[in-house]
This record gives C-alpha cells, sequence and structure tokens, in this order.
C-alpha cells in the first residue's frame, strides 16, 4: 500500500473557518465516458477555476522553491508538495468571503480577470463540486479519492445569506466558546475520518480557543492498487545514493513488466508511468541524470503544472520491457511558519490586521488570519499508494541518462500523481533519501 498526506493550516487568535466537502471515486468506465465529454464542454463553468489556478500554479513556480534552513531535511525523505496547488482551493474560499482590498488581493492570487464577477466564480465552484460528486456515485473498488471541503462557524458569528446559501452543504456551526478543546477534537476527528485516519491533528491544540469564530480546511484522500504489483519477495536491501559521495540503505521493490516511458530534452531525466487499476491515476516518476550536479534541484526549479500535464499528454511516450526498481518508502514532514512564503507567493494581506472578510458577515472588522502549518507524509509499498491531503485556514551517471531498459531509482527522483479524468496533478514529492530513525 502507499500513503502520502498533507496538512495546511492557517490560523488566527480571534477567529476559525475550516473548509471540507466529500468527492469520492472510482467510476464505472461507461459513467466516466460521458463525463469526459461533459468536462471538455463546460470546463467547470467555461473552465474560470480550472484556467486560472494553473496560471496561478505556474506564476507561484517563480517564488523561491527552497523554503530556507529551517525547513530544508537533507537526510530524510520529503514531500514537496506545492503549496500553490494545495492551497488554491482555501484561497479561493477565502475570496468569496473577502471585500475591498483583501478582495482584489486575492483576486489577483488566484488569476481571475478584472471583470470576472465573485458570483460566476461561485457558479464555477457549485459546478466543480457537482462534477466531483457525480463521480463519487459509483462504488468500484479499483481506487478511491475525495476531496473534502467544510466551513465549521461559530455559533456566534452572524452570517450573510449569500454564504449561506452557496456552502449550505459545507457549512457547520459550532459552538467554540464553551469548550473550544471539545470543538477542536470534533474538527479533527471529522477530518480524520474523511482521510480514512490519514490526517491526524489538524489544528494543534493551542489554536482553538473562545475567541475562535471559524475555521477553513480542504482535505484529500486517495488509495489506488498498482495495475501490476510489485512482488513483496523481491523487496531487498539496496544501496540509494543520496549523493555522488553519499548513500544509504533502503528496501528496494522491483519487477520487471511493460510500461510508458518518455525520454524528457525538456527535463533532462527520463519519465516512467506506473497506472492504478482503472486506468484513470496514475503515479509519475521523473528521474533525472545520477551525477549531474544539483540535479534535481535543477529540476524541480524546471517544473510546474503545465510542464507536468506536458508530459502526461506527450505524443512521445513509448510502451516497452522495463525492469523497474523503486524504494519502499514512508515518510512524513511538517512545515510551520508558512506566513513569509504564502506573503511571497502574493496573500500576505489576508494575515494583516486590515484583512477584510465581510462578505462573510457583513462587517469588514473581526475575522482575520496569522498561522500556517503544512504536514506532509507518503508510504508506497508493493500494493500500491494511499495519498491524503489537508488544507486549513484557521481564523483567529552522464549528462544525459542512458536508455533506461533499467529503470531504477536508486538516487533523488520527483514523483507526482495524475487524474487523467481531470488533467488534474493531485500530489506531487521529491524522495531524497529514506527517513532516518
Amino acid at each position: 500500500m502507499g500513503l502520502l498526506s498533507t496538512t495546511l493550516y492557517l490560523g488566527c487568535h480571534r477567529n476559525y473557518l475550516l473548509y471540507s466537502a466529500v468527492t469520492r471515486y472510482p467510476v464505472r468506465k461507461e459513467f466516466k465516458n460521458v463525463l469526459v465529454v461533459q468536462v471538455r464542454r463546460c470546463q467547470f463553468g467555461d473552465g474560470i477555476i480550472d484556467r486560472h489556478r494553473d496560471r496561478t500554479v505556474r506564476r507561484s513556480a517563480a517564488c523561491p522553491s527552497d523554503p530556507g534552513p529551517k525547513m530544508r531535511t537533507p537526510r530524510t525523505g520529503t514531500v514537496a508538495q506545492r503549496l500553490s496547488v494545495r492551497i488554491y482551493t482555501a484561497v479561493l474560499i477565502a475570496y468569496f468571503l473577502s471585500g475591498n482590498r483583501t478582495e482584489e488581493s486575492l483576486k489577483g492570487f488566484l488569476n481571475l480577470p478584472a471583470d470576472q464577477s465573485k458570483l460566476s466564480v461561485m457558479q464555477a465552484y457549485r459546478m466543480e463540486k457537482l462534477f466531483h460528486s457525480m463521480r463519487a456515485v459509483n462504488t468500484s473498488s479499483d481506487y478511491e479519492f475525495s476531496s473534502v471541503d467544510r466551513l465549521f462557524v461559530s455559533q456566534r458569528l452572524p452570517l450573510q445569506k449569500c454564504v449561506a446559501d452557496v456552502f449550505k452543504n459545507e457549512v457547520h456551526k459550532m459552538d467554540f466558546v464553551v469548550d473550544p478543546e471539545l470543538a477542536r477534537l470534533y474538527i479533527n476527528n471529522w477530518v480524520a475520518n474523511q482521510t480514512n485516519g490519514h490526517i491526524k491533528d489538524l489544528v494543534p491544540s493551542s489554536q482553538i480557543s473562545y475567541n475562535t469564530r471559524l475555521v477553513l480546511a480542504n482535505a484529500a484522500y486517495f488509495k489506488g492498487l498498482w495495475s501490476s504489483k510489485f512482488s513483496s519477495e523481491s523487496t531487498k536491501e539496496e544501496v540509494f545514493y543520496t549523493s555522488p559521495t553519499e548513500n544509504a540503505y533502503v528496501p528496494m521493490m522491483w519487477q520487471s513488466g511493460m510500461f510508458n516511458l518518455l525520454s524528457s530534452d525538456e527535463l533532462g531525466a527520463h519519465v516512467l508511468e506506473l497506472p492504478y487499476k482503472g486506468g484513470d491515476v496514475s503515479l509519475f516518476i521523473i528521474l533525472p541524470p545520477f551525477n549531474k550536479q544539483r540535479g534535481i534541484s535543477l529540476l524541480t526549479k524546471r517544473l510546474n503544472t503545465e510542464i507536468l500535464q506536458n508530459i502526461v499528454s506527450s505524443g512521445d511516450w513509448r510502451s516497452r520491457s522495463v525492469e523497474v526498481s523503486l524504494p519502499k518508502f514512508s515518510v512524513e514532514q511538517t512545515m510551520s511558519n508558512l506566513v513569509p512564503i504564502l506573503e511571497q507567493m502574493g496573500i500576505g494581506d489576508l494575515f494583516k490586521s486590515t484583512a477584510d472578510l465581510s462578505a462573510l458577515t457583513g462587517s469588514p472588522n473581526g475575522v482575520t488570519m496569522d498561522e500556517a502549518v503544512h504536514k506532509a507524509k507518503i508510504s508506497v509499498d508493493e500494493e500500491g499508494t494511499i495519498a491524503a491531503a489537508a488544507t486549513a485556514f484557521i481564523s483567529s551517471r552522464s549528462s544525459r541518462p542512458a536508455e533506461p531498459f533499467k529503470f531504477r531509482c536508486n538516487h533523488p527522483f520527483v514523483y507526482f500523481l495524475f487524474d487523467k479524468i481531470t488533467g488534474a496533478v493531485l500530489f506531487m514529492g521529491v524522495y531524497n533519501s529514506p527517513k532516518s530513525n
């Protein structure tokens, strides 16, 4: 089995808002084919959300990809899931709730046209949610995916009628005053249930108080089995080169079979597709040259959503017999103090005392945000992959790889989960080294 989970938490000492909604699929083949046509025609409200989400991801790729020495973990496995991908939905909801200067700031971050009305974006959001709920109709066991959103709102916080109407399926009233800790446990248990226990303690113990008004959170979960499983009997300890001069031992999985393989001149790397049962979602491995200095760093700086989508849709894929070796791994990473990074991404106004979330309550004062925490976890083994993620806004050897008949992931590589139906990158990470004890 495999597991990937991420948590992004943004907190405020006065008000809390947590956002979650559920979509869950595998989907029947005959039903899926109909949906593909529908998506290509309407593209979630004329493509408003998808199109500008991709632009936001591409633009934010220009931000420093290195979070700084306090956030680097060079000797442990890391999950470098792009924050811009994970927080887009959370920022989108914050945009719906904002007004005046804060609204303009978030609208710019989201790459929404100046003449695009907030109402039309809300309608597109609802259409996207409807699409995902349609995919959840089928109960096939090939794989599961869920995207979880909910607004936990204080019973003492008056809501604008339009917000209550648009988010009627997401809004959940809570009493933070009587027992803040009970409210925190309720929120964390709810997120844990929606992610099958893979996202725990989303909201830290010190972040809910009697002053809390709202919490905004987004969580995602994926579980898939390989179309072609690795044999556990073939897994054995082998060397993983963390650098040209350093190495460590890892349990290395092996299998041989027909796989899609791509040689990317743009990235100077080879790409392997490992499909999951059902065929709609695959894990892609991008393997840079082994002995190129800073190979993985240069690779990650080049990557953005557009390049990843171009890789998947490339006509240069070749199906061939490949011997694959891939580390069996489980890593977890927590990144705190993300506000400076989010400020660099252009949404710093959301964390100022002057932030305006008046569309939520009708008043421009009293709701500000001040914290962000990101948590990620992934496990990959012979059976497949399980992935989960959560986002919360809380207010209160050669220069070019040799022909890879043997695709050996014995040095740092990039991986990403891709949904071929929606064209979305679900998760993305970097494996640098085995997790130390």
